[in-house]
């Protein structure tokens, strides 16, 4: 069953049944963040309308430290949805990238990547508000696995609202425009490319495919080095800030050049050598040439990455299933609350982020082949 998702009337509507829920803007059921999001606000207003005692200013900054952790809780960080979509962009055929050429805001400038994490940036509208749980889907705990029928919904029961279900839905968006030769658009076309674009990039994130209890890792309270920070943030945004900064200059297109060469071999340089700092420096200098010595990677897995059973034009179950079993083997292991993450975890979950980028990139640019060009190889970069 698939949502008809809207942004003007919001109509949601259903294949089998075919009729129509109208919900108004504004009335969607809070979610897990929203709700968190406000409860501090209340605690700061609070505070700030008591006499600014030295006590009351630092639980003010406390709360503001709080605010920072949850402000993140629904996606990669703008630096992984920008390589997912940037990559993407290098596999699609001719059609399709003038058809996402077509549809880009003028904003955008003709780069999907641009506008990768505009979902992420609305979010926290009121009038956007809908979208939150459309960014994940929570599992049982500990089960370990993911099923569309008993995972796919909101806090608030209603079927087909996460981010698998939104995929489906954007995607037929598209589609019911580019392949059923409608004359006139029913949907907003641009939103549901970027949507689209963003959550396939979504449900690649392990902690996005995490536990309910612990809210895909954000109720689980760690230090990132030396920095307080939460599980899920960890994996949305430092892991990848820090191998920016420790392995690519801080330049997000080496980053992306050296995940297309298939470099995401960090730790197997460590077990190797045994130290971070040989570590570090045998990967810089093997980053401009492959080296004969190093492994391949999963550079032979691209076209199984591609493929979609029984001819679908998406498949997201499989891609959310995957993100659930890495989140038990890696993101959640030897990551209890209280816990100091540093060098191990770093270069042994590295691997981990850059391969699921690269799956993001190369599934989103067959999803749109797909979409505008059916029945087209997905092209070489």
């Amino acid at each position: 069953m698939v949502m008809y998702l809207n942004r003007n009337a919001v109509m949601v509507q259903t294949l089998d049944s075919g009729e129509p829920y109208r919900r108004q803007l504004g009335k969607s059921v809070k979610t897990r963040a929203s709700l968190t999001v406000e409860k501090i606000w209340v605690f700061i207003i609070y505070i700030a309308g008591m006499r600014m005692s030295g006590f009351g200013l630092l639980w003010i900054g406390r709360a503001l430290v709080l605010l920072q952790l949850f402000n993140g809780v629904l996606g990669w960080g703008k630096e992984g949805h920008y390589a997912i979509c940037k990559m993407a962009e290098g596999y699609l055929t001719e059609d399709a990238l003038a058809a996402v050429k077509e549809l880009l805001p003028d904003y955008a400038e003709g780069d999907l990547a641009n506008v990768c994490s505009w979902p992420d940036e609305i979010r926290n509208n009121f009038h956007w508000r809908w979208t939150s749980p459309l960014h994940y889907v929570d599992t049982p705990d500990f089960k370990c696995n993911y099923e569309y029928c008993r995972d796919c919904h909101d806090s608030g029961g209603h079927k087909d609202r996460c981010v698998t279900g939104a995929i489906n839905n954007y995607t037929m968006q598209l589609k019911s425009f580019y392949q059923d030769s409608v004359s006139e658009a029913k949907y907003n076309l641009t939103e549901a490319l970027l949507f689209l674009s963003h959550f396939i990039g979504d449900v690649h994130q392990p902690l996005h495919v995490g536990f309910t209890g612990d809210e895909g890792g954000n109720t689980i309270t760690v230090r990132w080095f030396r920095r307080k920070t939460n599980l899920h943030h960890v994996w949305d945004n430092m892991i990848i800030e820090s191998a920016l900064k420790t392995f690519y200059g801080s330049d997000i297109a080496v980053m992306i050049k050296a995940i297309q060469r298939n470099f995401t071999v960090c730790f197997s340089f460590f077990l190797l050598y045994g130290d971070r700092d040989t570590t570090i420096t045998h990967i810089r200098e093997t980053l401009p040439t492959k080296k004969k010595h190093q492994p391949d990677g999963w550079s032979n897995d691209k076209s199984s990455w591609e493929s979609c059973k029984y001819n679908q034009t998406v498949c997201p179950d499989p891609y959310a299933s995957e993100s659930i079993s890495l989140a038990c083997k890696f993101a959640y292991r030897n990551a209890t609350p209280g816990t100091t993450l540093g060098d191990d975890y770093f270069l042994s979950r590295l691997p981990i982020v850059e391969k699921r980028l690269a799956q993001g990139g190369i599934r989103l640019a067959a999803t749109l082949n797909r979409i505008f060009t059916p029945q087209i190889k997905i092209a070489d970069a």
